[in-house]
This record gives C-alpha cells, sequence and structure tokens, in this order.
C-alpha cells in the first residue's frame, strides 16, 4: 500500500488494516519476536518497534504533517471546530457503549445525553451544547474496556501507521474501528471522505504535540513511549491511578539494591 492511500482509504480498508495490526501484535506475541537482550520489560520487541517508529515518522513527514498544515492553514478555525465538534459527537456515542460495559454509569449517562443534546440543538453535532450544559466527555474505547476486564496491558507495540499501542490496545483496536458509527455509511463516497476527514482532523489536533516532541526529547522514540504508556495508565483510571498499580505500566522496575555487607561479628 502506498502512503498517499491512506487519507483516501474506505471504512472498510481501514478496518481490514487494523486487523491485519491486530494479527501482526498476535504474531510478535506468539512468536516473541526481537526481544532484545535486557530490554525494558514494557518494551520487549524494542528493535522492531524503533524501526516501524521510523517507517511511522517517514510517512507523517511525506503525507500526514503536509496535509494537516496545509488543513490548518486553510480552513478556517470556526470551520475546523465545527469539524472536530462532529467526529467528536460521533465518538461519544462509542464512548457510551463503554462506559456501559465498564459499569461506569456516570459516564454512560453524560455520553447518552451528549450525544442526544448535540445530535439535536447542536445540529448533528457541529455545535457542543452539551459542554456549555458542563456534561463532561468521558472518552473511552474498547482498549480500555478489556482492561476494566482485567485483561493485562501486554508489551507496548508500534502499529504500522497507527503508532504506539501495547499488545491489548491493538487487538481492541478492530473493534475500536468498527464502532464508529460512520464506518456503517452505505454511500461510498460519504464513508470515504468522513474517513480522511477524520484523520486530518486528528493530525491537525496533534500538530502541537507533534512539534514538542520533535524539539524537546533527546530520545524521541524513549520519550513518546512513556509518554503513552502513562497516557493510557491515566485513562484507564479516569486520573487516578491506584498508588500500587504495578511498575511495569509506568516506568522500568528499580534495579535490586546491592547486597548489604555481613554484620560483623558479635
Amino acid at each position: 500500500m502506498k502512503p498517499t492511500k491512506l487519507l483516501f482509504m474506505n471504512g472498510n480498508g481501514m478496518g481490514r488494516l487494523a486487523a491485519w495490526c491486530m494479527g501482526a501484535a498476535l504474531a510478535l506475541a506468539l512468536s516473541g519476536c526481537a526481544t532484545a537482550p535486557g530490554a525494558d520489560p514494557r518494551d520487549p520487541w524494542e528493535p522492531y518497534n524503533r524501526s516501524m517508529s521510523k517507517f511511522n515518522d517517514a510517512v507523517d513527514t511525506a503525507v500526514m504533517k503536509p496535509v494537516a498544515l496545509a488543513y490548518k492553514e486553510v480552513v478556517p478555525r470556526p470551520v475546523r471546530t465545527v469539524v472536530n465538534n462532529f467526529f467528536g459527537n460521533l465518538s461519544d456515542t462509542w464512548s457510551f457503549v463503554n462506559n456501559v460495559l465498564q459499569a461506569k454509569p456516570v459516564g454512560a449517562l453524560h455520553s447518552f445525553w451528549r450525544v442526544v443534546i448535540n445530535s439535536t440543538v447542536g445540529l448533528g453535532g457541529v455545535l457542543d451544547p452539551a459542554t456549555e450544559m458542563r456534561l463532561e466527555r468521558h472518552r473511552e474505547d474498547f482498549g480500555q474496556t478489556l482492561a476494566r476486564w482485567g485483561v493485562p496491558n501486554g508489551p507496548y507495540f508500534v502499529l504500522p501507521l497507527f503508532g504506539p499501542s501495547t499488545l491489548r490496545d491493538s487487538v481492541a483496536l478492530p473493534v475500536d474501528w468498527y464502532g464508529q458509527p460512520h464506518t456503517y455509511i452505505n454511500d461510498t463516497t460519504v464513508r470515504h471522505s468522513l474517513t480522511g476527514l477524520s484523520l486530518i482532523d486528528k493530525r491537525t489536533g496533534l500538530l502541537a504535540t507533534t512539534d514538542f516532541l520533535e524539539s524537546a526529547a533527546l530520545d524521541k522514540y524513549t520519550f513518546q513511549r512513556d509518554a503513552y504508556l502513562q497516557k493510557r495508565l491515566n485513562e484507564i483510571h479516569d486520573g487516578n491511578p491506584p498508588q500500587n498499580e504495578e511498575r511495569y505500566d509506568l516506568e522500568p522496575p528499580a534495579e535490586a539494591p546491592e547486597a548489604s555487607a555481613s554484620a560483623p561479628a558479635q
């Protein structure tokens, strides 16, 4: 697949790519491929992950970032806000499902009423009156649902084109993709256009973050990995990770202290 086709892939194509990424993650998990000696326990596939990160960066530099910059430059801010609101409203529907699956009544109620209000008073989601009514957005995805159900995090894994993930989130990716309402639109042209616009909207929202990452990180890969794992931990625990959470999800375990000298003879 040529990188330039990414922006013009229809919903079914992106779904197949998500399923392929899940398969690649499972294949790596089963094979134990490219486990580096003395690797960070969170990142046993670091050689592969670094190579894939470089590939993704090259695609981003050649395609996604220039398109996002052009979109930001050409499209007025109010129009970009309308687009962002629209896709945010679509994502609230999937968040509602995952809040229900995670038995989070407050999040489910907020997500439900956000969709109802923004889809009606908000003219199909292009406006966001629900936020003005102090209905908070509770973003949840199927990876978070699996975590809530006790599925282990698994190793850090960089997906082709999709970027940073974990084994658990990779398995959840196809479910998350098909949980988006616009993937069920029968009109191929409309579905095709919405998929591309959604990708551009997401990449535009990350411009400031990636610019900071490129300027601040001595090792971009390590910084991005640690930031992603910390972000996911906070998302899974709604911003309040427990103090006794496994260090595997946060940082490499501290080295065991050297054995102390023998006590002096009495």
